[in-house]
């Protein structure tokens, strides 16, 4: 067994730039016309609870995806119900990555929808990696016992090591290549393999991305595989279009003015018109690539539990991020 992780974690990022190289961009078959996100989980509450996690409710042209579930079991269950969200009807789940302050919510919602609809939040979609044996870090068995919980409650995983559509012009991009210099992991996390331990890089990290006519909309967990290499990957297998929005968390806390400047200079070269960074994206992080990219407060803020972005209106941060 221990040679067969081995073997998988020496091929991830390989296969990984293998599918990078010989992806192209889709043909225009499908444009998504329509897009609402609601952050259910993030530090800052402008109702509900926070906390240090993300999570969100996606509705796409009627489809509906929960994209990551917070830290706490009833954090999302609780928000969503105290901002009126309803989450019955929700088949799909996306995970970010392994770390519990995106799995945490998983099993408890689950088993509360499952009550009423058996479908109910039961289908997890996951990059490849994200069962890997975690050998130290503050998450260590933590998805083994997450999967447990989810498979006992009916859920299934589907893991991803390519871009996947999930539904017309709604792209998983699934494991991400490695092409840019960012390094957005914490330095703890270790992954063991039959030659001893190696540092964890979240070889898994994915990202929920929306081809709509106006251009590319991306939604991030953590971005661990870096915002960036994201983005460039999302604009090769997706469609070679500007970024419209970015939301979600981007892991750019305590980074420096350096990192921030290039890459706020990216963002910008993407054309990226709507930011709202919650979670690890960090609040100087926020105000500095607003400057960056010469955006005004309308377009750039931090988000907060309650905040929405839809294609028509942009970016709604109720009251307290505003």
């Amino acid at each position: 067994m221990a040679r067969l992780v081995s073997l998988a974690l020496l091929l991830a990022l390989p296969l990984a730039r293998l599918h990078a190289q010989e992806a192209s961009p889709r043909p225009a078959t499908s444009r998504v016309g329509a897009v609402k996100i609601v952050v259910l989980s993030t530090m800052l509450a402008d109702a509900g609870i926070g906390e240090w996690g993300f999570a969100a409710l996606v509705e796409a042209d009627g489809h509906r995806i929960l994209f990551d579930t917070g830290a706490r079991p009833d954090t999302v269950l609780q928000n969503a119900r105290e901002l009126k969200v309803d989450l019955a009807g929700v088949r799909d789940v996306v995970l970010s990555h392994h770390h519990g302050d995106h799995t945490g919510g998983l099993v408890t919602l689950r088993r509360e929808y499952a009550k009423a609809d058996p479908e109910a939040l039961g289908r997890a979609w996951v990059g490849r990696g994200i069962f890997l044996p975690r050998a130290a870090g503050p998450y260590v068995g933590m998805m083994t016992a997450v999967k447990s919980g989810y498979e006992a409650a009916g859920g299934r995983f589907v893991e991803l090591d390519q871009p996947r559509e999930l539904f017309p012009g709604v792209w998983i991009t699934g494991p991400v290549p490695r092409v840019h210099p960012e390094r957005n992991w914490p330095a703890a996390g270790r992954i063991s393999t039959d030659d001893g331990t190696v540092e964890d890089n979240l070889p898994e990290d994915q990202a929920l991305v929306f081809d709509t006519d106006r251009g590319l909309v991306a939604l991030f967990g953590c971005g661990h595989a870096g915002v960036v290499n994201t983005l460039a990957y999302a604009r090769r297998t997706v469609r070679d279009a500007p970024v419209l929005a970015v939301l979600g968390g981007l892991h750019l806390f305590q980074k420096d003015d350096a990192t921030l400047d290039w890459t706020g200079d990216r963002l910008r070269e993407f054309g990226v018109a709507d930011l709202l960074g919650a979670h690890c994206t960090g609040l100087e992080a926020v105000y500095h690539l607003r400057s960056r990219l010469g955006l005004d407060r309308r377009h750039c803020m931090v988000g907060a539990v309650g905040a929405s972005f839809t294609l028509d209106a942009g970016i709604d941060p109720l009251s307290l991020a505003r």
